[in-house]
C-alpha cells in the first residue's frame, strides 16, 4: 500500500487560477504562486490529500514550451516560492506531484538556442528528433526539425539519446532535492518512448520510497503503460468519457462495460489497474458544461469517488462552474478565481458540500481504495455494485432517472447500513436490503458498525442547481467550441491551430454527411439508422489514427457502441 493508493487528489493548472498573463518576457519574477497557498487549506477541507499542479517552470507562453526546467516561471515567482509551497502543502497533509513534459521543448530552451546559433557545429544536433539542416521551419532558422502534434513551437527532443536522458533524469532528482516532491504527471506519456518511461521509473524508484509516476493517456491499452517496469498510473480517459456520455445518454451500460473491461485487465484485483480518474480537466469542458441534465452532477462525482481508482478534482470544479473549449483558446477551461468568492461554500453551495461529503467517505472508507468491484443491478438509468474490502463491503447505488427507482440489493452478513450521503438507515432482511434511490441521485451505503459507523450521523446532501457558480460565459455553438485544435500549442501558434482544427471540422463533416436524411421515410428505416452510426465509428476510428496507431482493442471498442448519441459525444470529446 502506499500513499497515492488512497489518495484524493486536486488539480490545479497554475497560470489559470494565478491570472498570470498569456505571454512570459522573463522579466522580474511575479510571486503570483504565493496567491495559491490559501487554496491548500481549502483543498484539505474538501477532502483532498494530493495536488497535481503544473506546468510550473520557465516557458513563453502556456506552460508546455519549456524553456527551462529548473527554474520557477518568473510569471508565477521564484524556486524559493515554489519550495515554500510544497513545505505548506507537506505540513497540512497534502502530497504534491508535478507536470514533467519530458517529450519536447520550447524553441527558447538552451540546446536548441544553441544549435540556432551553432548550427551544425552545435554538441545538442542530436538532442532533438530529425534535425535537418537542409531544411526550414516556420520561424525560417534555415533548418528543419520534428515538431510535437503539428507545432513547430514545440520541438520533439530526440529520447533515444542518452545525453537528453541523462539531463531529464539529473532534473527529476532536482526536483525532488530542491522542492521535495512526491511525483511526477507525465505530458503526453503516450508518445514516450517505453525505454525512455523506464529510465524515469528507475530514477523514481531511487530518489524517494512511493514516488508516483502518472502519465497522460488518451487511448489504448492501459497496461502497455502502467506496470512494474514504466508507470505506476495513467490517465483514465476512458472512465471519464463513459462518464459524461453514460448519464447524458442514460447509458449506464457504457459506464458498466468500460468500468469491467479495465477491470478485467487488471486481473480482477483491486490493485490491478490503480488509473487516475477524473470528470474534467484542463484539457477538456468541465463537467457541469457537459452535463444535459445539470442534477447528474451528484450521480457522476458519487462513481467518480466509489469506482476502482484514483479520483481526482480539477479547480474550481467543486463550485459547479462551467468552462466550455473555444476554438484556439483553453482560456475559459483555465480561469483565474479568487477564493475569497468561494469562502463559504461548503455552507453555502451544495455541489461544494458533495464533493466535500465525498472526500470525508472516501478518506474513511478503506473498502473504497482497496476493495474488490462487485456489478449487483444494471439497467439504462440505474446501478448498484459493491465494493468489499476485509470482509466489509459498501454498497453504491445511483439513478439517471427523473423517478425514484427501488434496488433490492445483497446485503451479506450485516444487519443494517447507512447512507453516507442521505444519512438514511436501512435495515438488511433475509440478505437483502431495500433501497429508494432518488431521482438523479445516489448515496453510499455503509454497514453501521466498525470505522464505518462513524458516517451514521451523515447530513443530507441534496444538489441545489441554483448554487452552480456558472461564473464562466458558455457558448450555445456546441459545434464550435467541442472541435478544436490541441489545447497546449494554441495560444501562441494560432497558424498551426487553425490547420489541426480545419482537419477536425473537416472530419466531423463527413460524419454529418452520412447522417443527412433524404426523406422522412429514409428517417424512420432501419438500414438508413445503421448507415448513420457506421459514418460516426468511422469518423471517430478516423480522428483516433491521425493522433497514434489504433489497436484492435480500441477499434472493437468503437464498433461496440451503437449509440448515436454516445457517438456523437465521442467525436466532440477529442481534443
Amino acid at each position: 500500500m502506499a500513499w497515492y493508493d488512497e489518495a484524493v487528489f486536486y488539480h490545479i493548472y497554475p497560470l489559470g487560477l494565478s491570472g498570470a498573463p498569456k505571454e512570459n518576457h522573463y522579466g522580474t519574477p511575479e510571486h503570483r504562486l504565493n496567491t495559491l497557498i490559501p487554496w491548500i487549506s481549502h483543498i484539505k477541507e474538501i477532502g483532498c490529500d494530493a495536488i497535481y499542479i503544473g506546468p510550473l517552470f520557465e516557458s513563453v507562453g502556456h506552460g508546455y514550451e519549456t524553456t527551462d526546467y529548473k527554474k520557477l516561471d518568473s510569471r508565477l515567482g521564484t524556486n524559493e516560492d515554489l519550495a515554500n509551497y510544497v513545505a505548506e502543502c507537506h505540513k497540512q497533509g497534502i502530497r504534491v506531484i508535478l507536470d514533467g513534459v519530458f517529450n519536447h521543448t520550447g524553441r527558447d530552451f538552451f540546446a536548441f538556442e544553441d544549435i540556432k546559433k551553432n548550427r551544425e557545429g552545435s554538441a545538442y544536433k542530436d538532442w532533438y528528433c530529425n534535425v535537418n539542416f537542409w531544411g526550414n521551419n516556420q520561424y525560417n532558422d534555415g533548418f528543419s526539425y520534428e515538431n510535437w502534434g503539428g507545432y513547430d513551437l514545440l520541438v520533439k527532443l530526440n529520447q533515444h539519446n542518452p545525453a537528453v536522458r541523462d539531463y531529464i533524469c539529473d532534473v527529476i532528482r532536482f526536483w525532488v532535492s530542491e522542492f521535495d516532491i512526491d511525483g511526477i504527471r507525465l505530458d503526453a506519456a503516450d508518445v514516450l518512448d517505453f525505454n525512455y518511461m523506464q529510465a524515469l521509473r528507475a530514477v523514481a524508484n531511487e530518489v524517494k520510497p512511493d514516488f508516483w509516476l502518472m502519465g497522460e493517456v488518451i487511448h489504448g491499452d492501459y497496461t502497455r503503460w502502467v506496470n512494474e517496469g514504466t508507470l505506476h498510473s495513467v490517465t483514465n480517459y476512458q472512465l471519464h468519457k463513459a462518464l459524461y456520455s453514460g448519464h447524458n445518454d442514460h447509458n449506464y451500460f457504457e459506464i458498466a462495460h468500460t468500468v469491467k473491461n479495465l477491470y478485467a485487465k487488471g486481473g480482477n484485483r483491486p490493485d490491478g489497474l490503480k488509473l487516475y480518474n477524473f470528470v474534467d480537466n484542463h484539457d477538456v469542458e468541465r463537467i457541469y458544461t457537459k452535463l444535459n441534465k445539470k442534477e447528474h452532477f451528484a450521480p457522476v462525482h458519487i462513481l467518480l469517488y466509489t469506482l476502482p481508482g484514483v479520483p481526482s478534482i480539477y479547480y474550481g470544479s467543486e463550485f459547479g462552474i462551467e468552462g466550455r473549449k473555444e476554438r484556439f483558446s483553453d482560456d475559459s477551461l483555465r480561469p483565474a478565481l479568487s477564493l475569497s468568492d468561494y469562502k463559504d461554500a461548503i455552507r453555502e453551495n451544495s455541489f461544494t458540500r458533495l464533493i466535500a461529503a465525498l472526500g470525508k467517505v472516501r478518506k474513511n472508507t478503506p473498502a473504497l481504495s482497496y476493495g474488490d468491484y462487485k456489478e449487483l443491478l444494471l439497467t439504462n438509468r440505474q446501478y448498484a455494485f459493491s465494493r468489499n474490502y476485509n470482509g466489509e463491503s459498501v454498497l453504491v447505488t445511483v439513478n439517471n432517472d427523473d423517478s425514484d427507482y427501488v434496488m433490492t440489493l445483497p446485503a451479506g452478513n450485516v444487519s443494517e447500513y447507512a447512507g453516507a450521503l442521505s444519512g438514511e438507515r436501512v435495515t438488511v432482511s433475509g440478505g437483502n436490503i431495500v433501497i429508494n434511490v432518488k431521482a438523479n441521485a445516489g448515496d453510499i451505503w455503509l454497514p453501521v458498525s466498525g470505522s464505518a459507523a462513524a458516517q451514521k450521523e451523515a447530513q443530507p446532501v441534496v444538489l441545489n442547481i441554483s448554487d452552480a457558480a456558472s461564473r464562466i460565459k458558455t457558448s450555445e455553438k456546441v459545434q464550435e467550441v467541442n472541435i478544436t485544435a490541441e489545447s497546449k500549442a494554441r495560444e501562441t501558434s494560432n497558424s498551426a491551430s487553425k490547420a489541426k482544427a480545419s482537419d477536425q471540422v473537416q472530419a466531423e463533416k463527413a460524419s454529418e454527411q452520412k447522417k443527412e436524411i433524404p426523406s422522412a421515410v429514409q428517417k424512420d428505416s432501419e438500414e438508413f439508422q445503421k448507415g448513420r452510426i457506421a459514418g460516426l465509428q468511422e469518423a471517430i476510428l478516423a480522428i483516433m489514427e491521425k493522433n497514434g496507431p489504433v489497436t484492435d482493442q480500441m477499434r472493437k471498442d468503437v464498433l461496440d457502441n451503437v449509440y448515436h448519441d454516445s457517438l456523437i459525444t465521442w467525436i466532440k470529446s477529442f481534443r
